[in-house]
């Protein structure tokens, strides 16, 4: 069977196809779990008609979707154990990326069912841990090392601290828009009868085509990620490197990889290490417990000559035979991150040398972390249904249910457009956020901030959900990552 321009067996291009439909369900329900807050206050205050707002937000989230960068993506894809990304094609690869989907799946479908507002990011993250985790006990690794607690914290800080920035500035903004905008239409509640004013309107849908675009920008990264994970797991011939790549950017890339080989060489005074020896120092160095060594440097040496070797005389990755491709990548990948961890842990002291290495990064990250352009638009598909099922039970608990009185124009304002600034904001760190947490604390911040009372029942069913969802989903992720590696090695016995 031919798809994605490669030849599949049968029983291969079934199970492509598989994946990437729950990697797709997986944005569906992100879709009715996070992306109808961005609907929720344009609905509720009657500024557009429920079918118009769902159109119009899936349309900036396409727009955010597509305008991307990709840091968050491989920012969560970051959080996996380094030897399930590199042989992602293996069984414990196939096994890790259904762990995940299924996991995330089951509890965003559960929390979403019983009620309870859940983060699609919190769940993801929880189930990535636990697969790491999970890994590194039946592997014979030290436990625990299959998780980037490094890059876990950065993300922690983010989902900790952005509901927080939602409450604290969100009032902030709607005591300040209340003593600089005396018009009392804007702190009502909203007629049911009729809708607001033009420039109130204008106001809202605007802030809700910003929550929107960042909601897509940030969000729809976190299942794309995934999906590059299949799509190089089954057909790396065709998605292990960027295929579309310019042929100045590989010659510049194999120019910059001859010059960090001479210089390692030297660093490393002249060690030689063989291929795989070289690929076991990096691997182990890229582990949560991974050390700077003696061998780093010769490691790093070894992986930019195998680098060169391949690109000898190529004009772009296409040239690169199909069955170099896959080592390729992971090569490109251990140099790519093993400079970065080698930049935080300090050991790049000297300008020259850090100067050089992070212009050969900078080089290496664009040739394995991109996004293709039909990857964007079925995400951003996804998102705009899953946004089409759920709106109803959002935009009731968004106006309704936080504070003791309904939202009124100005609270429904201020809190989107504090959400939109704090996720653009965490998208360009490449750090994933919660839109459901962000808005929904914005609202109650400016609940607090009017002296309107909150709910506390809502409040508690939030907090709840907060403190649950990251040990449920490392347990879920966990048990469906074993009970995956079962099926996969003795149902389906691939190697």
């Amino acid at each position: 069977m031919e798809l994605f321009g490669e030849t599949l067996g049968l029983a291969t291009a079934l199970f492509l196809l598989l994946a990437l439909l729950m990697a797709l369900s997986f944005e569906f329900v992100n879709g009715f779990h996070d992306t109808a807050n961005a609907v929720a206050t344009v609905i509720y205050t009657h500024s557009l008609k429920p079918w118009l707002a769902v159109t119009w937000s899936g349309l900036w989230n396409l727009i955010g979707v597509l305008s991307s960068s990709g840091a968050v993506a491989f920012g969560v894809v970051a959080l996996l154990p380094v030897e399930l990304v590199l042989n992602v094609g293996s069984g414990a690869g196939f096994a890790m990326v259904f762990a995940l989907l299924i996991s995330a799946i089951i509890w965003n479908v559960g929390t979403w069912y019983l009620g309870l507002p859940a983060s699609s990011s919190h769940t993801l993250i929880g189930s990535i841990m636990g697969v790491g985790l999970a890994n590194s006990l039946i592997s014979g690794h030290v436990f625990g090392e299959g998780v980037n607690w490094a890059k876990a914290s950065e993300v922690f800080s983010s989902l900790i601290v952005s509901p927080i920035v939602g409450f604290v500035c969100s009032a902030i903004l709607f005591l300040l828009v209340k003593f600089l905008v005396r018009r009392p239409e804007l702190y009502q509640a909203p007629d049911p009868t009729k809708a607001p004013p033009w420039w109130i309107r204008g106001v809202l849908v605007l802030t809700c085509t910003g929550v929107s675009f960042a909601h897509g920008s940030n969000d729809g990264q976190k299942g794309m990620g995934l999906i590059m994970l299949i799509l190089i797991g089954i057909i790396p011939a065709v998605y292990a490197l960027n295929l579309e790549a310019d042929p100045k950017a590989v010659a510049d890339l194999e120019l910059a990889a001859r010059k960090t080989m001479a210089m390692l060489d030297l660093a490393g005074n002249g060690k030689a290490l063989e291929d795989k020896a070289a690929a076991d120092v990096l691997s182990s160095f890229l582990k949560t417990t991974g050390q700077f060594n003696d061998d780093i440097y010769p490691a790093l040496a070894a992986k930019d000559r195998d680098i060169v070797n391949r690109l000898n005389g190529k004009k772009s990755f296409a040239e690169v035979p199909k069955e170099d491709r896959p080592a390729l990548r992971s090569d490109m990948y251990l140099v790519s991150e093993s400079l970065n961890k080698l930049n935080k842990q300090g050991k790049l002291t000297d300008p020259d040398q850090k100067a050089i290495l992070s212009d050969f990064r900078a080089k290496l990250r664009p040739m394995t972390q991109f996004i293709p352009i039909w990857v964007k638009v079925a995400v951003a598909f996804a998102l705009g249904c899953g946004t089409m099922i759920g709106w109803k039970r959002i935009v009731v608990t968004v106006g309704e249910k936080i504070g003791k009185t309904h939202l009124t124009y100005a609270q429904g304002a201020s809190a989107e457009l504090v959400a939109m600034a704090t996720i653009m904001a965490a998208d360009s760190f490449g750090l994933p956020v919660s839109t459901t947490h962000v808005l929904s604390s914005g609202i109650a911040g400016t609940m607090a901030a009017n002296k309107s009372g909150l709910q506390a029942k809502t409040l508690r069913n939030i907090i709840l959900a907060w403190v649950l969802t990251l040990p449920a989903c490392v347990l879920l992720g966990a048990a469906t990552f074993s009970g995956a590696l079962y099926i996969v090695f003795n149902v389906l016995h691939v190697g």
